[in-house]
């Protein structure tokens, strides 16, 4: 290693949205920045929480939400945090089993991802299985504090389906999620890519909905650190923040796809085949085994104004944690979120003077924030 790199280390869990830390890290857009990115990856968001909040990561591929309930204090390990840029829009989906999409599907269920129609069907099944005594659909999230979490819930809540009482939803791992499907132990669940195209290659998935569907342009993994690194190393954060910038850049190109896919499958990342791997990075969806969408904005990258956080998206986290009891609403809480979810930390590091164009400010069902 090059003594003179200041070295950073940074977790991440293997999913398709890791790729900006990854590119950094791999392909020398850290290193020109003078830091020595050393990428741990981890097996749950429970770990990425606890081993930031300890000091084992100096920052972390984390969910847009976690920040928010650390500095909130209601998730375990919690400590003040920020979230000072983001390392991607969109990449999730809804998937359920194969026998489930073909009760969905046997009620008007729309093949092309529409989460109107489908969250429709899905209430329709559940309805007709409540008449014959069924148990509950069990529905799979990777955290409480999770974007999935929120849109999966919000997908159900839209088509009357009451996330708490109609259906029970369980907490696990990304890359656990498929072969949970495949056992039973899960009729359904929300995650990132690859996780979904996995299901559905193995012939035991259907995807139902997707993140850009659901909430478009709206982001989903950040940078996550605590304030007290951030405010002990801000050089370092700064030229970290332009290093990301320039890979989420080189990501964003689709000239670059099929080598990111590439990278992404070695086995010491995402452990995953490169064809599945592509999928989300082209926009080349396989909602199914005979059925293929083009979605080229399924998952995005970007540096510039687009890596920039806005506070209105972490209010729209914030107001699914009240919404859902996690947490009591407070104008301080609003204000907090001000602070973790400001871009003027990444605008400053980049010589940026204009604020973020508002995207991502409308749901699939029109409501607007």
């Amino acid at each position: 290693m090059d003594t003179s790199l200041k070295p950073v280390i940074a977790g991440f869990i293997p999913l398709l949205d890791s790729a900006v830390l990854v590119a950094a890290a791999e392909l020398g857009f850290a290193a020109r920045e003078g830091l020595a990115l050393k990428l741990v990856r981890e097996t749950s968001w429970a770990n990425i929480r606890d081993r930031i909040a300890v000091g084992h990561f100096d920052v972390a591929h984390m969910l847009a939400p976690m920040p928010i309930a650390a500095s909130l204090n209601v998730t375990s390990m919690a400590v003040p945090m920020l979230a000072p840029m983001l390392l991607g829009l969109g990449g999730n989906a809804i998937t359920v089993s194969s026998d489930l999409w073909a009760d969905m599907f046997s009620v008007g269920a729309d093949t092309g991802g529409d989460p109107e129609t489908t969250g429709r069907a899905l209430a329709e099944v559940i309805h007709l299985r409540r008449r014959m005594g069924a148990p509950l659909l069990r529905f799979g999230v990777v955290h409480p504090f999770s974007g999935h979490a929120y849109e999966l819930r919000y997908w159900l809540a839209a088509a009357r389906i009451d996330p708490d009482r109609d259906v029970e939803i369980t907490v696990l791992a990304p890359q656990l999620m498929a072969d949970a499907l495949k056992a039973g132990q899960l009729d359904g669940f929300c995650v990132g890519e690859p996780w979904n195209s996995v299901a559905v290659a193995a012939g035991t998935g259907r995807i139902v909905t997707y993140k850009q569907a659901i909430w478009p342009d709206s982001p989903e993994k950040v940078l996550g650190v605590t304030r007290t690194w951030a405010a002990s190393n801000p050089e370092i954060l700064a030229a970290l923040m332009r290093a990301l910038s320039a890979a989420a850049d080189w990501c964003a190109s689709p000239d670059n796809a099929q080598d990111l896919s590439r990278l992404l499958a070695r086995p010491d990342l995402l452990a995953c085949p490169s064809e599945i791997c592509a999928a989300a990075l082209s926009g080349e969806m396989m909602f199914g085994q005979n059925t293929r969408k083009r979605v080229p904005d399924f998952l995005t990258f970007s540096g510039g104004l687009k890596a920039a956080p806005m506070p209105a998206h972490g209010k729209w986290f914030y107001e699914q944690m009240v919404r859902w009891g996690q947490v009591e609403r407070s104008a301080e809480a609003v204000a907090e979120i001000g602070r973790i979810f400001s871009p003027d930390a990444y605008l400053a590091a980049l010589g940026l003077a204009n604020v973020p164009h508002a995207q991502g400010m409308e749901m699939f069902d029109g409501a607007r924030f």
